[in-house]
């Protein structure tokens, strides 16, 4: 099994800045890549983005391309979800996910990830 713990989380206004922080631990060995979903009140799970740790291939949801960065420190088996000019759109729990899938690494389907972590509380105030 893979465990995930997200942090970084918080209340932030308009405009600002969080960084998100996903640690992984356990068979890590077999987690090709991370992703972030997110899921806002009243609204289906949303695919953000991914990153496959060996190559650091990075793929992001259209709404957030410019504004966020995933990114890795494979030696803390950590991965990153810097956030710029946050909109209230953004307001959401933040969960990280980890799948073995080479041929699906940037997934939009949640079925296609195997451990999600518990997630983290993105308010982004107007």
């Amino acid at each position: 099994q893979v465990q995930l713990v997200e942090s970084g989380g918080g209340l932030v206004q308009a405009g600002g800045s969080l960084r998100l922080s996903c640690a992984a631990s356990g068979r890590t060995a077999s987690s090709y890549a991370m992703a972030w979903f997110r899921r806002a009140p009243g609204k289906d799970s949303e695919f953000v983005a991914a990153i496959s740790w060996r190559l650091g291939n990075t793929d992001y949801t259209h709404s957030v391309k410019g504004r966020f960065t995933i990114s890795r420190d494979i030696a803390k088996n950590t991965v990153y979800l810097q956030m710029n000019s946050l909109k209230p759109e953004d307001t959401a729990v933040y969960y990280c996910a980890t799948t073995p899938r080479r041929d699906s690494w940037n997934a939009r389907t949640r079925s296609l990830y195997d451990y999600w972590g518990q997630g983290t509380q993105v308010t982004v105030s107007s």
